[in-house]
């Protein structure tokens, strides 16, 4: 088989002094992609050559989201991944080609060409000990320690468990089979992790490479960073209490050794270790979002809700309720009063700040009249709510803002408003919405599709249908998944506690449109000794299930509660109506239902064929139901280890940074 091209992705952050060597020592026959992470010195202009692509983090968010902006970039190759302080030596790219294997690291020197010690053993608490009692270098030749320390180790090509990331070829299929590097380590231990998850590594002699390097050993910072990243590394691996052996391991050893500023600046880190570093704020434009949900009322997993939130990490985010498609009406909206009643709530409650750890990130609800069927109704109300929103942005000194647009009615609010860019979110097909005035909102999406600068799809279908439209300001923005709140719960709360098990479970919106009603009675037809939990707020009447004794209807429940009921769940089901609305759907939960690593069975619709490994896909109602009967035997495809791998680097934080460099970046140097 043909082996792909390959693409050097370098990683840059302030490396104007360093990053043109690197350069120089590349063949040419390679492609070259320079991501920077928000850099403030030269390091751009110094990687400004031509053949190099560079592309500009808005942030810096770490090597890991370094490393996957190149490989996103960098598709149908091979990826061979730089620090910006390597200098490959003639021949390397070639040899670690030849030794075809899924990851091959090289031999490193220093600049005076003595053996850099790279190949690393997996951690153990065993080994960290060793090294906190009786040094590094010593435990390694006994074979405790991490670091391969004996030379002969580094004279023949051999497999091992991991090695130093500054330099290291990845293989498209495992890139395909493996995705990406998780981002939530910023800095040290990715590459740990990839490399483990991946197998190991083939260390390849053949190819050698110059590592200046060593900064870690002198910087304090980064010392700490490395230190803690491995008790994160090894707490997500093996669990909460082997982390704490680590953590112990490590205190050890900084403890032992605190005589040096580094060591002591580790141990402080150690003592007041955060569950995740932090990302290095910068400056930017502030972000003015139209929502296609309400803040007060609607589940706060909704995707703008989840990318902006993140984005108010680095800068200073308006969202902006959502104004509405059409306005309730008695005998075509179901709930109409209470809708009117939510709402006038929702614009009671003005401009907030609802996240106390997130100051930049304001919400509030303008009074709108959601009448679309008539030109100056439209008209009158666009002026009624951009007036509103203009003052509160002049309040907040948010200058000229980055428009994000997730609802079609917010083009006659923004055609007018001076902005840094207009962003389409494409998030659903509004005018497939049954109460919308559909003629009339399918007109307002054209709009919007026809001039925002960019349009972002989490639907590739519906990204396909409208390529004519949209051409190449169209990106697949995926969603993404708080994977640490989706973290399996081993204590679920009372209420479904108590509901007997096997538990048969959905979480989420029940809405009459989305959600197949007549599939969930049959489920509670077929399976009269499990338990059909349903939790959500429902738009239709639910008194269909009350003859069903194992029908259980929890209503609303709130988001940080949601993962604690999903514990409970022995399946979890993703039973959609077959319809352009599903057709056009990416829904969130079924990330956040893998998170939890839970065993599930949907319908089918085009997203869900990504995840078809890890999903149990039915053709129709009579094989969603034997699905179900097989899961409940069986425990559903792959571990609930390998379905939670499964969304480990869909964050939603990678997801807001996404967004951030699109916005941010002119659409000619993308």
């Amino acid at each position: 088989m043909e082996r792909s091209p390959v693409a050097v992705v370098i990683v840059t952050y302030q490396s104007e002094q360093v990053v043109a060597g690197c350069l120089d020592s590349l063949p040419g026959d390679v492609r070259v992609i320079v991501v920077d992470n928000a850099s403030t010195d030269g390091t751009v202009a110094a990687a400004t050559r031509p053949g190099v692509e560079i592309l500009r983090n808005p942030v810096n968010a770490g090597f890991a989201a370094g490393v996957n902006v190149g490989i996103k970039a960098a598709e149908g190759h091979d990826v061979l991944v730089l620090n910006a302080d390597i200098r490959l030596h003639p021949g390397a790219v070639e040899a670690l080609r030849a030794a075809g294997k899924p990851i091959a690291v090289p031999r490193l020197v220093d600049e005076s060409g003595a053996l850099s010690h790279s190949l690393r053993r997996e951690p153990r608490v065993a080994g960290a000990f060793a090294e906190a009692l009786v040094g590094g270098s010593r435990a390694g030749r006994i074979g405790l320690g991490e670091t391969v320390t004996t030379d002969v180790a580094y004279q023949g090509a051999h497999a091992a468990d991991w090695a130093t990331g500054c330099a290291w070829l990845i293989s498209r299929e495992t890139i395909e089979e493996h995705g990406l590097l998780d981002e939530r380590y910023f800095l040290y231990s990715e590459e740990t992790d990839y490399m483990l998850r991946a197998g190991g590594v083939w260390f390849e002699p053949r190819a050698t490479v110059t590592h200046i390097g060593g900064e870690v050993s002198t910087n304090a910072r980064l010392w700490s960073m490395l230190t803690a990243n491995k008790v994160r590394l090894h707490r997500e691996r093996h669990g909460r209490f082997a982390g704490f052996l680590l953590w112990l391991a490590m205190v050890v050893n900084e403890g032992l050794r605190a005589r040096s500023p580094k060591h002591r600046t580790a141990l402080r880190g150690l003592f007041g270790m955060r569950r995740w570093p932090e990302e290095v704020a910068s400056e930017g434009p502030s972000y003015l979002c139209f929502s296609a949900q309400d803040w007060w009322y609607h589940n706060r997993a909704h995707s703008d809700f989840q990318l902006l939130r993140r984005v108010a990490k680095h800068r200073k985010v308006l969202l902006v309720n959502s104004i509405g498609l059409r306005m309730p009406s008695p005998g075509k909206s179901t709930q109409f009063l209470r809708r009117i009643l939510r709402k006038a709530k929702s614009v009671a409650m003005l401009v907030r700040r609802p996240i106390p750890e997130t100051p930049n990130f304001y919400v509030m609800t303008p009074a709108p009249l959601p009448f679309y069927g008539k030109p100056w109704l439209r008209k009158l109300n666009s002026v009624l709510v951009r007036t509103q929103v203009r003052a509160v942005c002049f309040f907040l000194r948010m200058g000229t803002p980055v428009v994000v647009a997730t609802i079609p009615t917010a083009w006659d609010v923004v055609q007018p408003m001076k902005t840094k860019g207009l962003i389409f979110n494409r998030s659903d097909r509004h005018s497939a919405f049954p109460e919308a005035d559909q003629g009339t909102i399918a007109g307002l999406e054209n709009q919007l599709l026809s001039n925002s600068d960019t349009v972002l799809y989490v639907s590739r279908a519906l990204q396909d249908e409208e390529s004519a439209l949209t051409g190449e300001r169209a990106h697949f923005l995926d969603h993404g998944v708080d994977v640490d709140h989706f973290t399996r719960r081993t204590e679920l709360p009372a209420d479904i506690a108590s509901i007997p098990g096997p538990r048969i479970g959905f979480f989420g919106s029940l809405d009459d449109y989305l959600v197949d009603f007549d599939l969930i009675e049959k489920v509670a037809q077929e399976f009269p000794d499990a338990s059909v939990v349903l939790i959500g707020d429902a738009t239709c009447s639910m008194e269909r299930y009350e003859k069903y004794p194992n029908v259980h209807w929890l209503d609303f429940r709130s988001y940080e509660t949601i993962p604690g009921y999903g514990s409970g769940f022995d399946v979890a089901l993703m039973p959609w109506l077959d319809n352009d609305w599903i057709k056009h759907a990416n829904p969130i939960k079924m990330k956040e239902y893998l998170a939890l690593g839970l065993a599930v069975v949907s319908t089918d619709f085009p997203e869900v064929g990504r995840y078809s490994d890890v999903i149990r896909i039915a053709s129709g109602e009579a094989d969603f139901i034997d699905r179900i009967r097989l899961t409940l035997k069986d425990g559903g495809l792959k571990t609930p280890a390998e379905r939670r791998a499964a969304v480990l680097t869909s964050s939603w934080d990678s997801r807001a940074r996404e967004l951030m460099q699109l916005a941010e970046t002119p659409s000619g140097k993308r």
